[in-house]
């Protein structure tokens, strides 16, 4: 009996790292905020900011961004408005076919998790599952000052999301 209940969790283990790669690859990350993206009415998808201990979001620490997608969106869309935000806020980098290979399309429920690790690396999770690695000088401040930066589109969303 005892060797069944041990067989039984040595084989659910796996799945259980596997479920959850936010613990594993950033370990000691809590919730910091939440808050929802809208554009023209319409709920595009549910972010969800972590932080070590639910600290303050401090650009000098590694932390966490997961976006759940509320509707479905293309690749083409998804590279496209990362692009495109990017370069409102005058950081673009030349890094669209890193993006085409990293994105694929999402619908209702597809997660995105994007860990930075120090100020040059991201790495992008879909749904729990291992999707690339981006690796570019200053790409953490770049890319994710698109939704947590001082000039977002929705300075509501950005502070909901920082937990202020």
């Amino acid at each position: 009996m005892l060797s069944a209940i041990i067989g039984t969790l040595l084989v659910a283990l796996p799945m259980t790292v596997l479920a959850d790669p936010l613990s594993k690859v950033l370990p000691g990350a809590e919730l910091r905020g939440e808050a929802t993206f809208r554009y023209v009415g319409f709920n595009i998808y549910d972010a969800r900011l972590f932080t070590i201990g639910a600290a303050p979001l401090n650009w000098s620490q590694d932390f966490a961004l997961e976006l759940t997608y509320r509707r479905k969106l293309s690749q083409y869309d998804l590279v496209e408005a990362t692009l495109r935000e990017m370069n409102r806020m005058g950081k673009a980098l030349p890094i669209r076919a890193k993006l085409e290979s990293c994105y694929q399309a999402v619908g209702r429920g597809d997660t995105y998790l994007a860990v930075t690790q120090g100020p040059d690396v991201i790495t992008f999770w879909r749904n729990d599952r291992p999707a690339c690695t981006l690796r570019f000088a200053g790409i953490k401040a770049r890319f994710m000052s698109v939704f947590l930066g001082d000039n977002t589109q929705s300075p509501r969303f950005t502070r909901d999301l920082r937990g202020k």
